[in-house]
């Protein structure tokens, strides 16, 4: 009787969509949490580096009448990525939607030397990130949404240290052939000549967050055009820049809600099976489809 009731309940559990957001606790990724609980058809786990505040948002979100769950997972933990996704295998099977909210920026005011900004932001953002997605990757159900919260600044027109090494750099990020190998060893090397101090010369821009984000939506590319080969059918990842938003990140500076800054990565979260277009996209706050080549961009922010 009891292996019956096991075996009811884990079906039962591996039916279930998953919808997993990082870096949740508060700012955009909160915001986002709020979209999925009203809008995505199965369970939403709100996961935060910090026990503590992950549970306190989740308490917040309960007031609220949701119902998300929480995990600890901090992106820069490889431990911690492997048990999260461990604990998703075995309990659920799948995952169906995954957020890549978590990230990292040092203020403007920073005084820490820019090489250790760089290694310090590459790692978290970029690697991290990049971490993530090869712990959940496997896990994907058919039809799984992945969304990178990028920025404005991870356009590729942001790469503009000094010419002509700055157009060959965006040439090759902007590659139809470039490879996920190629791309980290770019990532690596921005960081070596930061640490050198060599940066503007050999084509990069002088913010590390940027370089970060640039590095995602190359990623993003990449990571559909591996996709579209899977034998999971209409597996989806793209990438959006939420606006610029009131959060600690911006130091409160920005002019847009949480609220509006979770509606660009919500929808992506949230496509419908089978669409056609938004493969690899760059998309800016409003939904806009931005040409992530070649632009335009709708705005400064």
């Amino acid at each position: 009787m009891w292996e019956t009731l096991l075996r009811k309940l884990w079906t039962r559990m591996a039916s279930t969509r998953i919808c997993v957001v990082t870096g949740a606790n508060k700012g955009i990724g909160y915001a986002i949490m709020k979209e999925m609980c009203q809008k995505f058809d199965g369970t939403v786990y709100l996961t935060a580096r910090d026990e503590g505040r992950g549970n306190a948002a989740v308490a917040e979100l309960r007031k609220l009448g949701y119902s998300p769950k929480f995990h600890q997972l901090d992106i820069d933990n490889i431990d911690s990525i492997n048990t999260f996704a461990e604990y998703l295998k075995t309990t659920y099977g799948g995952l169906d939607v995954l957020v890549n909210n978590a990230g990292f920026a040092y203020k403007r005011a920073a005084t820490e030397p820019f090489g250790e900004q760089a290694e310090n932001t590459i790692r978290i953002n970029y690697f991290g990130t990049l971490n993530v997605c090869h712990a959940l990757f496997p896990l994907l159900r058919p039809h799984a949404r992945v969304v990178h919260v990028s920025s404005c600044v991870g356009h590729l027109s942001y790469v503009k240290g000094n010419e002509p090494q700055a157009s060959e750099l965006r040439s090759k990020l902007a590659s139809p052939t470039l490879t996920e190998e190629e791309l980290n060893e770019m990532m690596n090397d921005f960081v070596r000549v930061a640490e050198e101090g060599t940066w503007e010369e050999e084509g990069w821009q002088s913010s590390t967050y940027s370089v970060s984000k640039v590095g995602v939506s190359a990623l993003t590319r990449i990571q559909q055009r591996a996709f579209d080969e899977d034998s999971r059918p209409d597996l989806v990842v793209n990438n959006c820049h939420p606006g610029y938003v009131d959060t600690d990140m911006t130091s409160h500076q920005g002019p847009f809600t949480i609220e509006e800054g979770a509606v660009c990565p919500s929808y992506l979260a949230l496509l419908p099976n089978d669409v056609e277009e938004l493969r690899g996209a760059y998309l800016w706050s409003k939904k806009e489809v931005v040409d992530w080549v070649n632009g335009p961009t709708p705005g400064p922010y």
